[in-house]
């Protein structure tokens, strides 16, 4: 029996809507926010303002995307049976506009509702298409605001094994590439420079935290004490090897954790997973890494990395599968837990 589900995703600045049916995604859009660009960050309060006008046109570019034979909205509605929304972490008034807009839809069309844990979807993402990890598998999950490596024991089942215990791995990307006058969102601009710096070039603080854990406070302020020390122009002249070095420190602090992962539990499916998956220095050096040491490494596509409706609607499909529903008076948090 065939299941079609349409799923919204608002944690954040993306507004985002995908249709899945049995677990192949057909549609997924993603509205960005432009706004956030000139107050080096993202605002709670027009973020939400900028949800609201684009979660209409945003589910309908979806729909219409999804099922290019109907002519018209209503008709395609008729094709679902669940809606499922991200109900935690993120921005809360984010969270809020998508969380009404899905209980709106449920209770008009009376089909059940799944709430989404933004996390979890992140690395359910690793099983959108026809390459993916077997369980168990590792996923380490690398986004603005978390860093994480989760052992996944099936889909509904993930234990964190590791986790940062301050900054967030995106934060790290962010806040550097801020100290050097790089505009919002930094992290991507990084990546760009790095390409054609050298990474060995500056050397900077990798915190020694014990177990699977992170810490990305340290590397922070290792750069900025270093930035500090220079003479005006020395960023403008060392830009891209400034780039590459903060990169590769950020790479070597993930990646020895998911070595001790590996170890520590013997498993070698390896997936990666969040916003900075997107990073290409990433990507490469955990494909190199699980080559030398035997893993099979999985790498979501590039529009499965960030803030998307695809990953919420996987974990859709496997919670519709073990008939785990909301009920209409389940509510949006800003907290992972």
């Amino acid at each position: 029996m065939s299941t079609t589900i349409l799923a919204i995703e608002s944690s954040c600045d993306e507004t985002s809507a995908s249709v899945c049916v049995n677990g192949k995604i057909l549609s997924n859009y993603i509205a960005n926010q432009s706004v956030h660009e000139k107050y080096g960050g993202v605002v709670p309060e027009l973020a939400s303002r900028a949800h609201m006008q684009n979660i209409v046109p945003v589910v309908d570019t979806a729909l219409a995307a999804a099922f290019p034979e109907l002519n018209n909205t209503t008709d395609r509605l008729k094709q679902l049976d669940a809606i499922a929304f991200t109900q935690s972490p993120g921005l809360i008034g984010s969270l809020l506009v998508g969380t009404q807009f899905a209980k709106s839809l449920a209770l008009t069309l009376n089909k059940p509702l799944i709430a989404v844990h933004h996390m979890q979807a992140h690395v359910l993402a690793n099983l959108i298409g026809d390459d993916i990890p077997e369980f168990p598998f590792l996923c380490l999950t690398v986004s603005g605001g978390h860093t994480q490596i989760v052992l996944a024991h099936d889909p509904l089942n993930l234990e964190v094994i590791g986790e940062t215990i301050d900054d967030a791995a995106g934060e790290a990307f962010d806040k550097s590439a801020k100290l050097l006058g790089l505009p919002y969102p930094g992290g991507p601009l990084i990546d760009k420079y790095a390409k054609t710096g050298d990474p060995l070039k500056f050397k900077f603080a990798e915190p020694q935290i014990p177990e699977l854990n992170f810490s990305f406070s340290g590397l922070k302020t290792s750069v900025l004490y270093f930035l500090q020390k220079q003479e005006t122009g020395f960023i403008e002249a060392n830009l891209a090897d400034l780039c590459a070095s903060i990169q590769h420190t950020i790479i070597t602090i993930l990646l020895k954790k998911v070595k001790k992962a590996v170890q520590q539990t013997g498993i070698k499916q390896v997936c990666i997973a969040g916003g900075v998956s997107a990073n290409s220095g990433l990507r490469a050096s955990l494909q190199e890494m699980g080559q030398k040491h035997g893993w099979k490494t999985f790498i979501p596509k590039f529009e499965y990395c960030t803030d998307n409706a695809a990953m919420i609607a996987i974990t859709a499909h496997y919670k519709y599968q073990a008939a785990q529903f909301a009920s209409l008076d389940a509510n949006p948090s800003a907290r992972s837990h």
